[in-house]
């Protein structure tokens, strides 16, 4: 009923409390240190110590604030409420908790570019009540926390409530101006993942929201489950989604206008392509990961590859060495369906870009974090030993193109992550 509404209307109803607001605004004491690389040397800023469940946002999406200071972030376990999003200050060390409210999503965090925003979903009353768009004005938030004077209320807006129709909202994306959000759902609950199964497949679609006002429409819906959903952050009006399986699907990534015209596929896949971790490299550009884990994917290229969403051209950035994977983690790697054997060979397993065109990276199978200059395809390694426990590296450039943030299990042996910053080459060392 929401979208029917007009926007001053909406606009007059949508400044609202959390149920449970008492810790927004929250500062947790420092946990930053420095440590030293003990393969490349090269000096690495953990931010959190591994003391709590935290990890960073997905790499497809942003992961620095507009002023450039800080970087949002997830925790289960951090607040005494459950899952929550936090910022933590780069240069201080400092940890602010910004949600602390039922239900929240912390899984879809987008952080704008254009204004110190933060949106997030919550579902307050359960996977099968309609979930919430919530916006967060992280500049007057940061601004009284850092005072020491919180306010008990104001930081929030409701941008819309989904229809409470069954659906499941999942992940979604900011478009490059900012005025629109693209959230995907699943049609119907999707029924429990065995372990170590692909994931159920389930009737899916994208929604449209206006900021603004809070109208929501549909503008696909598709027979499969869809994943990864992220807008271009360039050019308006441009959404990459996937066909997510949580193992080889057979057409990975998938593109579509705003207006919900133009749905096609990106990279049309062969019978031996293992298409997976696709995010856009800048406006015209995706990178994702062809699959080389296995002989018979070496068998042709393989690695971290760039295509072109206006002509198909793909740019193969390179692979990593081969190794072979022990016995210890046959049932790590089985767990998460990469089916591993002796003649394991390895290679990239996520990747990150810069915007310009500069430098790519990726993480392998190892846990170590390469950089690639990608006018001369030299690589280099950044930082070694991050083991991929609990979760993957996940790298991600910062804004600037100057250092890169990944989620570390070293500090704990695999037990919980810590977010670590290492330093991108300048050139001179590569």
């Amino acid at each position: 009923m929401k979208q029917l509404l007009g926007g001053a209307m909406l606009a007059a109803l949508v400044w609202v409390v959390p149920a449970n607001a008492s810790d927004v605004g929250k500062r947790y004491a420092p946990e930053m240190q420095t440590i030293v690389d003990r393969v490349t040397g090269r000096p690495l800023k953990v931010l959190t110590a591994g003391k709590s469940s935290d990890s960073k946002i997905y790499p497809t999406h942003r992961q620095w604030t507009k002023d450039g200071n800080h970087i949002v972030f997830r925790s289960s376990d951090r607040a005494a409420s459950g899952p929550q999003a936090f910022v933590v200050n780069e240069i201080t060390g400092d940890i602010i908790q910004i949600t602390d409210s039922p239900g929240v999503n912390t899984s879809g965090l987008n952080v704008a570019r254009l204004s110190n925003k933060v949106y997030y979903t919550r579902q307050p009353g359960g996977a099968d009540d309609g979930a919430e768009l919530v916006e967060i004005d992280l500049e007057a938030l940061l601004a009284d926390a850092y005072k020491g004077t919180p306010r008990a209320q104001g930081y929030e807006r409701i941008v819309a409530t989904m229809p409470k129709d069954g659906s499941i909202t999942t992940g979604f994306g900011l478009d490059a101006d900012e005025k629109t959000a693209y959230i995907s759902f699943n049609q119907r609950k999707p029924p429990p993942r065995a372990p170590g199964a692909l994931a159920p497949q389930v009737p899916s679609g994208i929604r449209a929201v206006n900021i603004a006002s809070g109208a929501t429409k549909t503008i696909l819906k598709t027979p499969f489950l869809i994943g990864h959903i992220q807008a271009n952050p360039i050019r308006r009006g441009e959404i990459m989604y996937c066909h997510e399986t949580g193992g080889d699907a057979p057409q990975r990534m998938w593109l579509i206008k705003g207006d919900g015209t133009g749905n096609r596929p990106i990279y049309v896949e062969g019978p031996d392509d293992w298409v997976t971790h696709e995010q856009f490299a800048d406006g015209d550009h995706v990178i994702f990961n062809l699959m080389g884990h296995t002989m018979k994917l070496r068998q042709k290229p393989s690695g971290l590859m760039v295509v072109s969403l206006r002509d198909g051209r793909v740019e193969n950035l390179g692979q990593t060495d081969s190794y072979t994977v022990t016995r210890s983690e046959l049932k790590y790697f089985n767990s998460v369906n990469i089916p591993q054997d002796e003649s394991n060979t390895g290679g990239y397993w996520h990747n990150a870009v810069t915007y310009d065109g500069r430098w790519a990276a990726g993480d392998d199978f190892d846990g170590n974090v390469h950089v690639i200059d990608r006018k001369t395809l030299k690589r280099t390694l950044v930082t070694a030993g991050h083991r991929m426990r609990p979760d993957h590296a996940h790298p991600s450039f910062s804004p600037d193109g100057t250092r890169i943030l990944l989620q570390s299990g070293m500090m704990t042996d695999g037990e919980r992550l810590s977010l670590v910053i290492a330093p991108v080459p300048d050139g001179k060392d590569m």
